[in-house]
């Protein structure tokens, strides 16, 4: 076999072993190293140590050298700085950072009284209820950015306060499904964070980028929740007093202040500081990381269990997200050292796409992807093998992680690997079905394409914020 063969042989065996289900991580760095053991195969160098031995050597001195020899492979030295260059990568130091807030966030019970507020506060619109667990879920999941924890969280708290105002439990567990996702595209992204590590992309454009659509696709989640409640009254009927009371208006000025405004003010403060230039990422995570502490010692919700499991629950994924990158790192510097990157890109070229019709073709693969794996397994192993592409059809990588960030919102949202979907389904009452989850969310994975098409048509929804702050 030839070395292009091999690595498209490396590429099909991980595609192959990832569907058996073993770990990925780990899945890389092993086929990393045993498929870089053959790319970097040298005789002469590894057993060169035999050079150095006199004729007095005995059997436990030539044993020695072999020993030796055989970790002699450069794949080994590839390995080790590749680990060193993500461990000292600044940019992904912001990564535990962030989900740390989020953590401490989430065990702040600060997302109930957000949600209580907003019920209140909105009971006079149409499907009050879905705007505000809607609005909730965006806010909470910009703090936190894990779809898993969001979903099940307002799954645990606005599912069953929907269900008894006689809402539709399709379009209940579409709206917490939906607004369980938008952390990974609304900054502070950690997947944008992640991005940017992989392709070398600003992350603070990256961050300005991704402001307009992601208000963009809220926007028309809003559209049709308020769309819906109008046409179909029956499915988001308006609260009785019993389940939202009328409130003073100084006393819901009072619960806003407490509950809405301090989440907020610690979001659009570290946005602010990252976008304006006032911090880096790294900083503005670490303020936003204190400032989650501080909110938490606020609503006296801070305990010794609390702190503890989110330092836990933050080393167990900040390992995760680095190990991926260790393993992608060398698994892709192999795979390109044996020629397999260029087959991909040449195989590309010839179709002779347009522009628009890779970009098509990219996010097909990408949606497809979506269903087996995680979005952090796609960012950091499979962007990588479209860089090159990028440049030879002259996309902005830039544009193209917004895109993906987008797409990937499908990904949780599509049956029938919709993780979104099963998280809530594990909490949801037992008459909750999972087709009925399903049917509830596939409005709203319209309004994610009816998004991706708007930024085919009007790229400026990207481009204008980082040109405006930052210029071309």
């Amino acid at each position: 076999m030839t070395d292009p063969q091999v690595a498209l042989l490396m590429l099909g065996l991980f595609i192959l072993i990832v569907f058996l289900g073993f770990p990925i991580a780990f899945t890389l760095m092993a086929m990393g190293i045993g498929f870089g053991y053959y790319a970097y195969y040298d005789e002469r160098r590894m057993w060169r140590v035999f050079d150095r031995l006199d004729e007095t050597a005995g059997s436990w001195e030539s044993w020695q050298a072999w020993i030796q020899g055989y970790f002699d492979n450069r794949i080994f030295d590839l390995f080790v700085n590749q680990t060193f260059t993500v461990m000292s990568n600044e940019v992904l130091t912001a990564v535990p950072l962030f989900l740390f807030m989020g953590y401490i966030v989430e065990r702040a019970n600060i997302v109930d009284r957000l949600f209580s507020t907003l019920n209140i506060a909105s009971k006079n619109v149409p499907g009050s209820m879905g705007v505000a667990a809607l609005i909730t879920c965006a806010l909470f999941a910009t703090a936190t950015g894990i779809v898993g924890a969001v979903v099940t969280l307002m799954g645990l708290l606005a599912l069953p306060a929907m269900l008894k105002a006689r809402y539709d439990p399709a379009f209940a567990s579409g709206i917490i499904c939906a607004g369980g996702t938008l952390g990974i595209l609304i900054p502070p992204s950690i997947m944008l964070i992640v991005y940017a590590a992989a392709t070398n992309v600003s992350i603070v454009r990256l961050y300005a980028a991704a402001l307009l659509p992601g208000l963009c696709l809220v926007g028309l989640y809003l559209v049709y929740v308020i769309g819906r409640s109008i046409l179909q009254p029956s499915s988001a009927p308006r609260p009785t007093d019993d389940e939202v009371p009328d409130v003073p208006g100084g006393k819901l000025l009072v619960m806003v202040l407490t509950s809405f405004l301090p989440l907020a003010f610690l979001i659009l403060a570290v946005l602010g500081s990252i976008l304006f230039g006032l911090a880096t990422p790294t900083e503005a995570a670490s303020i936003g990381a204190l400032g989650g502490i501080a909110l938490a010692f606020l609503y006296r919700a801070m305990t010794w269990q609390r702190m503890r499991e989110s330092v836990y629950l933050t080393v167990r994924t900040t390992a995760m997200v680095c190990w991926l990158f260790v393993g992608s790192y060398t698994f892709s510097a192999v795979f390109s050292y044996l020629g397999g990157e260029t087959v991909i890109s040449e195989f590309v070229q010839a179709l002779n796409l347009s522009p628009v019709q890779f970009l098509i073709l990219a996010q097909l693969i990408i949606f497809l992807l979506g269903w087996p794996l995680e979005w952090s397994e796609i960012i950091i192993i499979f962007i990588p093998i479209f860089l090159p592409l990028l440049q030879f059809f002259e996309i902005d990588p830039l544009f193209f992680g917004i895109l993906v960030a987008l797409n990937l919102q499908t990904s949780f949202l599509t049956p029938p690997m919709a993780m979104s979907a099963y998280y809530l389904k594990g909490i949801a009452p037992p008459e909750v079905r999972l087709t009925q989850i399903f049917a509830g969310v596939m409005p709203f994975l319209f309004c994610v394409l009816v998004s991706m098409v708007l930024m085919y048509v009007f790229p400026q929804i990207v481009f204008y914020l980082p040109d405006l702050v930052y210029g071309n």
